[in-house]
């Protein structure tokens, strides 16, 4: 993950606004258009300084605000214009840096930001940028393009965006997976920091093998190449960004600007008064291949990983659990804990089976109820995270449907599986351990305790058969997998009893289980 590749090929291409644009395209838009793409930043950036790493380190958080960093901004506006011109010159960069206002718009806007979040981001840059750098390289993607995690998520794989857009990169549901990421109730493969970054590079190259134009394969990234040829052919055929500019969607009018913006930041900060510390996070990540499903509580209580930090480091796992038994799956461990998970591989993989199961079914009747009241840049997502559910089940449980957007001090039921005994209570350990690394969140939490209700679930109707076996009719989208972690058995135990050869299966099909 962590492989540099140093190569980087060399194009000043860069122009000033007024050289490059006609008449009619150099009104740059207000600063409402401004303020309105930067909404998205700052909460992504809220939202980033309370994950896990951050939160570790929050003491140190904005101590690098200092009265200098607040003059600069002040002082800003007395900056000329030929001082950024120059500096961007300097970057040397495959994809244009052209500067205008709007651009100089998003650099004052970044400068206020940075102020408070430097830290975090700066050290979330020495974390991922290597492996974006090398993944772009390979697909023949300009490596600056890197820059574009920062405008899209602000460099959170946690963000998901109100239209649903979710990762670093930032993919909604239909993009991702035509681009081979992984989306479903258990896994999210566009939160997997590097399959995400292939997927983006392939995309990139894609729209500049359309456009041949970098700039326009950026606007097409962010609002389709449908968007794209709309302005092209309201333009009269122009066929760069700032020929095209006041065509596009007001979203993307703001895009290209931004990222030059935000390139220029992560280069230049020094120059407005901006310092920055470092957040200690783990550089140095082992991928472990797992073909049995594991739960994550489980692999904490063995190898005594934080839960917080494997689901920081396993973001496309939605519920905790690893469905190994389907497919494999890469596991990312601290590298320093990786031994200690293949001494006790075996055990992991045993625990994991008996929780899972325990917590296969999480109803009101089965569950304890808790109350989260939702904070600042908090999101459906890290929430659910944080808890270990399904983003879907919370919202069904608060009656919120297909709404992405939570308001801050609302709140939400959260229903947790209550395990019962044997070999649970060890699950039961581990789960507390989460609870333990999550003392500061779950102040603004309430606990309720939901008597069970005796009734007898569909599921039991279906075990009645002659023989006293349990049998299962196939539904439409479910997998040996998933059959096997509903009723606790293994995908080979299901395949033995029904002499199956494969692990195809059919809607309708009738399958003994135990």
């Amino acid at each position: 993950m962590n492989r540099i590749f140093s190569c980087l090929l060399v194009l000043p291409l860069l122009f000033l606004f007024a050289a490059v644009l006609p008449a009619n395209a150099q009104v740059v838009r207000s600063g409402a258009d401004t303020a309105y793409f930067m909404t998205i930043d700052e909460a992504n950036f809220d939202s980033l300084l309370n994950t896990f790493y951050m939160q570790q380190f929050k003491r140190n958080a904005s101590r690098h605000q200092s009265r200098r960093a607040s003059l600069a901004y002040a002082e800003f506006d007395d900056i000329p214009d030929s001082v950024f011109v120059r500096r961007l010159q300097a970057m040397h960069t495959v994809v244009p840096m052209t500067y205008n206002a709007e651009v100089r718009a998003f650099i004052k806007v970044y400068v206020r930001i940075m102020s408070r979040r430097l830290d975090a981001m700066l050290s979330l840059t020495e974390f991922y940028f290597p492996m974006f750098e090398e993944t772009l390289d390979r697909y023949g993607v300009p490596q600056e393009l890197k820059y574009l995690t920062i405008v899209e998520s602000a460099l959170n794989p946690q963000a998901t965006s109100r239209a649903g857009a979710a990762g670093l990169w930032q993919f909604i549901y239909s993009t991702g997976k035509l681009y081979d990421l992984e989306v479903n109730s258990l896994v999210d493969e566009r939160r997997d920091p590097y399959k995400s970054t292939v997927a983006a590079a392939r995309f990139l190259k894609r729209l500049y093998d359309i456009y041949g134009d970098w700039q326009l394969a950026m606007a097409a990234y962010n609002c389709g190449p449908g968007g794209v040829n709309k302005a092209i052919a309201r333009s009269g055929g122009k066929r760069t960004f700032w020929e095209i500019y006041p065509y596009l969607p007001r979203e993307t009018r703001g895009y290209v600007p931004k990222y030059i913006a935000a390139s220029y930041i992560m280069n230049y900060y020094h120059e407005h008064g901006l310092t920055a510390g470092r957040y200690d996070l783990p550089l140095h990540v082992d991928t472990i291949h797992i073909h049995n499903d594991v739960h994550l509580a489980v692999v904490s209580s063995v190898t005594g990983i934080p839960v917080e930090q494997l689901r920081q480091l396993n973001l496309q796992f939605r519920t905790d659990v690893i469905p190994a038994s389907s497919r494999e799956y890469a596991l990312s461990l601290p590298s320093s804990k990786a031994s200690q998970f293949i001494r006790h591989e075996d055990t992991i993989y045993r625990m994991s089976h008996d929780t899972i199961a325990k917590r296969s079914l999480v109803t009101p009747s089965t569950s304890t109820m808790v109350y989260h009241k939702v904070r600042r840049g908090e999101t459906y997502s890290s929430i659910a995270n944080h808890y270990g559910v399904s983003v879907s089940n919370l919202k069904r449980w608060n009656g919120k449907g297909r709404k992405n957007s939570l308001k801050v001090g609302s709140r939400l039921k959260i229903y947790l599986p209550t395990p019962k005994t044997g070999v649970a209570n060890t699950a039961k350990k581990a789960v507390a351990d989460t609870a333990a690394t999550d003392t500061v969140a779950m102040a603004d939490t309430t606990v309720m305790s939901t008597p069970e209700s005796g009734k007898v679930s569909s599921s039991a109707a279906r075990r009645k058969a002659k023989d006293n076996a349990v049998y299962h009719t196939v539904k439409k989208g479910e997998s040996l997998g998933t059959i096997a972690r509903r009723y606790g058995v293994s995908v080979n135990s299901i395949k033995k009893q029904n002499n199956l050869k494969k692990d195809v299966i059919h809607p309708g099909q009738r399958l003994k289980v135990k």
